[in-house]
């Protein structure tokens, strides 16, 4: 289990999480809604959305707002999300994938190609980014559970394939059908996870430098603002004092 080089998704950029708490409790409410709709309404048989509500509560999402989603899937109140993949180009070169849930598909391409199309990017057909990144499966743990050592001993006994621990935390990859049974297997050493999803690795890094960076963080922001975008994953690598410098 060789480390990589760590990349971040929009959901995990430091402090977007305080700053925009009622929109990820949004979107965190929309994904347990379409888990629960996809399968029982039972976390314990339900994998995905076990995994969204764990997320959920990682973010100390309310219990009562938890329920209410599973409840309105439950009954058959709830909307009908269309889960849609975007690919898009970014500045600096990067490749991004951006995942949505809508119930308006004219609405969401519209915006996430306007949010792209402003910050120094371009939306791009279907697989033409896609390629240079491996479905996998993606176990998020706090930092707090333990030493990289005893994170990357508990995922090798499960059947993970790699592991990049760092202060902000421990990332634990495994095959795409793997997902939800070494997750399972994780939690009596590690308690459970914060997050649990299908994700895309990407094969190779891009350096993105100063300017270039600050592009990017504003188009990030501007598809973390909007509602339907879930996910945007990415190969950029930004050094740290360039992280500095922006904040």
């Amino acid at each position: 289990m060789a480390g990589h080089s760590k990349f971040k998704n929009i959901m995990h950029r430091k402090g977007a999480q305080d700053k925009k708490r009622s929109g990820m409790f949004s979107k965190l409410s929309r994904e347990i809604t379409v888990a629960a709709k996809m399968g029982l309404p039972d976390p314990d048989m339900n994998p995905r959305l076990r995994a969204a509500v764990n997320a959920a509560k990682a973010q100390s999402m309310p219990k009562d707002n938890i329920q209410r989603s599973i409840d309105k899937a439950s009954k058959g109140d709830a909307e009908n999300y269309e889960e849609i993949r975007y690919e898009a180009f970014g500045p600096g070169g990067v490749s991004l994938i951006v995942e949505t849930l809508t119930d308006n598909r004219n609405r969401t391409v519209t915006n996430v190609r306007t949010a792209i199309s402003k910050n120094g990017g371009n939306l791009g057909a279907p697989g033409s980014v896609s390629h240079a990144f491996d479905r996998m499966g993606l176990i998020n743990y706090a930092a707090k559970v333990g030493d990289a050592e005893k994170v990357f001993e508990a995922a090798l006994e499960a059947g993970a394939e790699d592991v990049t621990s760092s202060e902000d935390g421990h990332e634990i990859w495994t095959a795409q059908g793997d997902l939800h049974e070494v997750a399972k297997a994780l939690e009596p050493v590690l308690g459970e996870a914060e997050g649990a999803k299908l994700a895309w690795k990407p094969q190779t890094m891009v350096a993105v430098d100063e300017g270039d960076a600050a592009t990017l963080f504003k188009l990030l922001d501007a598809l973390d603002d909007d509602d339907d975008v879930q996910t945007v994953w990415g190969n950029y690598e930004i050094a740290d004092d360039v992280m500095e410098k922006l904040g």
